[in-house]
């Protein structure tokens, strides 16, 4: 909020709640008000002026501005569909009501007109006011017009006060809603069944990452917000849904950044009797819809850069980008010493617990990732960061397995799933022993999940999509923050 004296906001302040009481006193509480009857939105006004002119509406909105004094008055009211201009009249409203809207109405309150659709002397299409009442009281001022609400921590904090001043960020919220519209459409296109799976496990599973504890109480014992949809998901493909779909909540208690918040929405789909060739084809399309739905085409701007979804997208393994980019070929390390060596010569931190693939994935973070400008899926993911993926038959060490990367930053993550009984149990062993050895994102056994394998998962495909992420390469957001209309912040006090 812009900076005022607190002595002049403290008179402010004071003059609005007085004018609050005198409505109060002479029976005008506008807090009684509990319904208006509102028949068209400010945008359609202006869109069907020359069917409306001289007719009745009625509106409702927040109060923006007011300009004129004496006998006629000028206030933009804004409601969630853009701003009309009200022109209010004395001869017109009534000496009596014009007078207590003039001593009574602030910018920022919320009021409902009834009034006449007309074109001023000026060409500005606005409503004449019949009758002007005022259905809410706002006793903080709002931002100044030119300074507004401009610092980030604020906005976020006060995320009602930027959506009130800012038309271009309620936009973006606007294209988030059609987004995740237009994901649904599709899949539901695709006869994919969405579904919903538990917030809340028994133990934290579906991807390396740090979980939410919390403790239930009548159980005595303690559950965790889930980090992934993955595992439920797939018990439903083994019951025989063939294509199933989740947009829901994760939480992973992990640092926060331009791409990271502790809580943020998941897209993940699983389609039997497909592997990730069917699910690029189905990820690309999927991607290539909510563009053109949302935005009318394929070709978006991101960090300056044209960013062409239309394009059939790039495809390239782990072991070809770290040999084009970073000059290493890991075909020929054979064993760990090898690998730790080849690190130190490039200066790659590692740790002892980190196997082969693990400092090949390294080497990928450093050289490759932000070299992967337009949409390229990058696949042959190594068995050691791999643990829910198909091994590749051609070549057991590594993984049916691609993650999308669009300007350097991954998109989304997908598998040939894993549906060997056996192999799974071995992975998850695996994990477990990282998981004691001190890496905190390593998962359990789970041993439910294994029974479901035994009774038979079709060959399936599944891949995740952080929503927040699309949205923001759709929308041209530089932060997840600015895609959540209440990210997570740290109290003030």
């Amino acid at each position: 909020m812009a900076e005022k004296q607190p002595q002049e906001l403290s008179e402010i302040l004071q003059i609005r709640r007085d004018k609050l009481n005198n409505m109060q006193e002479q029976g005008n509480d506008p807090y009684l008000h509990t319904r208006f009857n509102v028949d068209i939105r400010a945008r359609e006004i202006i869109d069907r002026f020359e069917e409306l002119e001289g007719r009745e509406v009625s509106i409702a909105g927040r109060m923006m501005s007011r300009r004129g004094m004496g006998k006629v008055a000028f206030m933009d009211l804004q409601d969630s569909s853009g701003r009309v201009q009200v022109y209010a009249k004395i001869d017109v409203m009534g000496e009596e009501a014009y007078k207590a809207m003039q001593a009574s109405l602030d910018i920022g309150d919320i009021a409902g007109v009834k009034g006449e659709v007309f074109r001023t002397q000026r060409g500005e299409i606005s409503v004449k006011a019949l009758e002007l009442t005022i259905l809410s009281k706002s006793l903080l001022p709002l931002p100044e017009k030119y300074h507004g609400l401009t610092n980030t921590d604020a906005r976020y904090r006060q995320r009602y006060v930027d959506l009130i001043m800012n038309p271009e960020v309620r936009d973006v919220f606007v294209k988030r809603s059609k987004i995740i519209s237009a994901i649904r459409e599709y899949l539901d296109g695709q006869d994919f069944l969405e579904v919903e799976t538990p917030v809340l496990h028994t133990q934290a599973e579906g991807a390396a990452a740090r979980p939410f504890v919390t403790h239930h109480n009548t159980l005595d014992m303690d559950m965790y917000l889930r980090i992934a949809l993955e595992l439920h998901l797939k018990r439903l493909i083994v019951g025989g849904f063939d294509r199933v779909y989740e947009i829901g909540r994760n939480f992973r208690n992990e640092g926060m950044d331009a791409w990271h918040n502790p809580e943020f929405t998941m897209l993940e789909f699983y389609q039997a009797y497909t592997d990730i060739h069917g699910m690029m084809d189905q990820t690309e399309n999927l991607i290539r819809f909510a563009a053109h739905k949302v935005l009318g085409g394929g070709k978006v701007e991101r960090d300056g850069v044209e960013i062409d979804l239309d394009k059939p997208f790039a495809r390239i393994s782990m072991l070809e980008a770290v040999k084009q980019y970073a000059g290493v070929d890991f075909t020929e390390v054979k064993t760990i010493e090898e690998a730790r060596a080849l690190a130190d010569r490039h200066h790659i931190e590692y740790e002892q617990r980190h196997k082969k693939g693990e400092i090949l994935n390294l080497f990928f973070e450093k050289y490759c990732e932000e070299k992967l400008i337009q949409p390229t899926f990058l696949t042959g993911h190594p068995v050691d960061i791999s643990p829910l993926a198909k091994k590749d038959p051609a070549n057991p060490e590594y993984t049916q397995r691609f993650e999308l990367y669009i300007c350097g930053s991954e998109y989304a993550n997908a598998f040939s799933e894993l549906n060997d009984p056996i192999d799974q149990r071995q992975r998850f062993e695996a994990q477990a022993a990282q998981k004691a050895a001190g890496d905190d994102e390593a998962c359990d056994v789970d041993e439910d999940f294994l029974t479901a394998l035994e009774y038979g998962l079709p060959p399936t495909g599944g891949m995740g999509m952080g929503v927040d992420r699309l949205v923001m390469l759709l929308t041209g957001a530089a932060s997840i923050r600015d895609v959540l209309l209440f990210p997570t912040m740290k109290p003030i006090d």
